[in-house]
């Protein structure tokens, strides 16, 4: 395995509620009320649909679609649910800084550094809306690949904290056996102080519309006992992939960056405080650290 590659899940596909526009010349993120399920190729146009998108919507009223039956990759929550504080260099999409509110890995002038994380609020290199909560689930949909998989990325913090919960509860409720869990992608909306009382929407976890927990359950463990018997190993998946995943300090290329910080960090937002990126004070921050 080479050394300082992250071996990542494979991705077929993105999942998103929302999409880029066109807007007095320059590209802006907007947000929706519904999934849009895409391949990994962009135009100008945007990202092209994914043929499950269009099968997904014929089956629902209006074709909004607002819930996406899934499975999990892995049993190990982590392994599905990657998440952490990121500062992305909004120019070359690099990751300078990322941590998990304790400790952070940083590019400073010295090399990668292991340093304090107090979190963004607090912290006055990541400030300023520089710094977000970066996260990445991994899902399955559909039978076509039984290894490849779906990533919904998101720096809100209402999708990872649900995401997270959701997760570490059914992981506890179904005996560890989420990778055989029947599971859907659901989208939620809610309104705030902070919205102005406008609809925010977030990501939800659940069991599908026709199970109970008791039947979830079930046939988690009876799907999970015979794949073993098949001598398909969950265990040595779940293994290999977080080794593949401990092999780098930062599990993201520049090029995913770049997506990021267009999609979730973009230059008028940052204008608006007065927090444009300079790249000569980015490189003073480095200096002093």
């Amino acid at each position: 395995m080479i050394k300082g590659l992250a071996i990542t899940p494979p991705v077929i596909g993105r999942i998103s509620i929302g999409r880029m526009v066109e807007k007095n010349g320059k590209r802006l993120p907007e947000k929706d009320d519904q999934f849009t399920i895409t391949t990994q190729i962009q135009t100008r146009d945007g990202w092209l649909p994914h043929p499950l998108d269009e099968a997904l919507r014929q089956e629902v009223p209006g074709k909004k679609l607002r819930s996406i039956p899934i499975t999990l990759p892995f049993n190990d929550p982590d392994l599905n649910l990657r998440a952490e504080y990121t500062f992305f260099e909004r120019k070359s999409g690099r990751p300078l800084c990322a941590g998990n509110g304790e400790t952070c890995r940083r590019h400073t002038e010295n090399g990668l550094s292991s340093l304090d994380c107090p979190s963004p609020d607090l912290c006055d290199y990541g400030s300023h809306g520089l710094c977000k909560p970066y996260g990445r689930l991994y899902v399955r949909i559909g039978n076509d690949d039984e290894l490849g998989c779906f990533v919904f990325r998101t720096t809100g913090y209402n999708s990872i904290r649900t995401l997270a919960a959701r997760l570490r509860y059914f992981h506890a409720i179904s005996g560890g056996n989420l990778a055989t869990l029947p599971l859907e992608l659901k989208l939620r909306g809610k309104s705030t102080t902070q919205s102005h009382r406008a609809p925010i929407y977030y990501v939800d976890l659940t069991l599908r519309a026709n199970q109970d927990m008791k039947e979830a359950v079930t046939h988690a463990r009876e799907e999970a006992r015979g794949r073993e018997t098949l001598g398909l190993s969950q265990a040595e998946l779940d293994k290999v992939a977080q080794a593949g995943l401990m092999n780098a300090q930062f599990e993201y290329a520049e090029d995913e960056g770049l997506q990021v910080v267009e999609e979730f960090i973009p230059e008028e937002k940052l204008a608006v405080s007065g927090n444009a990126v300079d790249p000569s004070n980015l490189r003073s921050r480095l200096a002093k650290q």
